[in-house]
């Protein structure tokens, strides 16, 4: 029998949480030796952290050597305007397939974006999504033009909701991290009700 998509993922939430209780530890994780983060960080909490990480790495494995998806679908619905769309779980990996799936969904996504966010103001993440600049439609054409893929998130707010779009290229796994930029990344667009900020 080969496990499904939806199996790795309650096979890692359940480990997730022995790994928490510390049912399960890497008792060869030694302290880092820097004695500023050593003073914060438990050894037990970083033994936990590493057996949850080993653990997952083998799920990854499994996971390419069966070919096994790493996408969860999410939807919305709004204002009578349906989306559904692919994104890759944050403990899975994305095949080549799982990519294709990503960059075929971008139109709609993006067309679900302009729906909710007109008549909202627009901004963009900048500072390692510390901090937001008001963005205009050109220069999210811009970033779009160079997007394989889209998520979305709604958060929701006092008078309105929250949309973020996030905007992303090269490999998934490294996309919403610094590592690999500029070859992978991903820029965030905030829209938010007229004269309010960003929070998210």
């Amino acid at each position: 029998m080969t496990y499904s998509t939806a199996d790795l993922i309650e096979i890692l939430a359940r480990e997730r949480q022995a790994c928490l209780r510390g049912d399960r530890l890497d008792l060869l994780t030694p302290p880092t030796g820097h004695p500023v983060f050593d003073r914060f960080f438990q050894t037990e909490g970083l033994q936990k952290y590493a057996a949850f990480a080993g653990f997952r790495s083998r799920v990854q494995d499994y996971q390419q050597q069966h070919q096994i998806s790493g996408l969860v679908w999410q939807q919305f619905r709004t204002e009578g305007v349906f989306l559904l769309f692919p994104e890759v779980h944050p403990d899975l990996l994305a095949l080549e397939n799982d990519r294709q799936q990503l960059q075929a969904a971008l139109p709609s996504v993006l067309a679900f974006w302009e729906q909710v966010s007109r008549g909202l103001d627009c901004f963009l993440a900048v500072d390692r999504r510390r901090a937001f600049e008001p963005i205009q439609p050109e220069a999210i054409a811009l970033i779009v033009s160079r997007s394989e893929w889209a998520t979305l998130r709604q958060e929701p707010r006092s008078g309105g909701q929250e949309w973020i779009l996030q905007l992303s290229w090269g490999d998934p796994a490294e996309a919403h991290t610094w590592r690999q930029w500029p070859a992978s990344g991903s820029e965030y667009l905030h829209a938010v009700p007229s004269g309010q900020t960003p929070i998210a």
